[in-house]
Parts: structure tokens; C-alpha cells; sequence
């Protein structure tokens, strides 16, 4: 990556951590028109579209990524991350599950894929990958705070099944 890009994007981060997201795609194409096939940049601008909820924009950018670079595990991650908040769980698995593949350690991967279980109502499978990203990164708050969710969830399924 070039020293012009590599500003470029420091840049756009800046950009979207103030909020100011339309000028952030700006610098983000500005960016892409020197490297068109900059891998970070393109998932940059795919996070900034979806956190704009420009989600058919977002797994466009993703997907002319993925052509790029299939095995980069933050691109399969976002992707992923994008499907599940469009509702698609099983396509979201599928990316996490190639994430995993490249990197067994992937703590995301395995949360957000335990995210995407319990949203499909597994909650059992969904602790069981909130645990092994627990084991890989003991402070990553996400499995924790949602491995606390699933457990209350399956108790108040329990307590139902019961009463009926």
C-alpha cells in the first residue's frame, strides 16, 4: 500500500469516527481510483456503506473484494457480519465458517457465528461458539455479554416447556 493511500484512509477513519460517513466514501474512492484493488480499503468502504444501512451497496463492494482476495478473514468476517444483519444467517455462517477455516483462532469469526446460531433459535450450539471464542480472547466482550444472553434465553425456554 502506498504512503498517499495509506493516508487516504486514515483519513476516511477519521472521517467515520466523527460521523461525517459521505465524506468518508469520498476519500475511500479516492483511495480506490490510485489502488483499485486495495483490499482494506474496499472493506472499509463496505463497513461505512453498511453502517449507513446501504446494504445492497455494502455486499457489492464486498463481493468485488472477495474477487480479489477470498481468504482475507476480515473481509469473510464483514461480509458475514453484513448477511446476519440482513437476516441471511445461514449465508453469514458459511463466510464465518471459511473465516474459521483460514484461521482457527479467529475469535470474531466464532462469536459472530454464535451470534448467527442463536439468531436461528441454536442457542446451545450458539454458547458453544461464544465459549470457544472465549477461550482464544478472554476479554473479547461479545461472546460474553451473548453467551450470558443464550444461557438466560434457554433457562426461560426451560422454565415454558415445563409450565405447558
Amino acid at each position: 500500500m502506498g504512503k498517499r493511500v495509506m493516508q487516504l484512509l486514515m483519513e476516511a477513519y477519521d472521517l467515520c469516527e466523527d460521523g461525517n460517513f459521505d465524506e468518508a466514501l469520498k476519500i475511500y474512492d479516492k483511495a480506490l481510483n490510485e489502488e483499485p484493488e486495495n483490499i482494506q480499503a474496499l472493506i472499509d468502504k463496505a463497513v461505512t456503506l453498511q453502517t449507513m444501512q446501504r446494504y445492497k451497496s455494502a455486499l457489492k463492494v464486498y463481493q468485488s473484494a472477495l474477487k480479489i482476495d477470498s481468504k482475507n478473514t476480515d473481509l469473510l468476517v464483514n461480509l458475514g457480519s453484513l448477511l446476519h444483519t440482513m437476516k441471511k444467517y445461514d449465508e453469514a455462517i458459511s463466510y464465518y465458517d471459511k473465516a474459521i477455516r483460514i484461521d482457527k483462532k479467529s475469535a470474531m469469526a466464532l462469536a459472530y457465528k454464535g451470534l448467527s446460531l442463536g439468531e436461528m433459535g441454536k442457542l446451545q450450539d450458539a454458547i458453544l461458539y461464544f465459549k470457544k471464542a472465549l477461550a482464544i480472547d478472554k476479554d473479547y466482550d461479545l461472546p460474553n455479554i451473548s453467551a450470558e444472553i443464550a444461557k438466560d434465553l434457554l433457562k426461560s425456554i426451560k422454565k415454558e416447556s415445563k409450565k405447558q
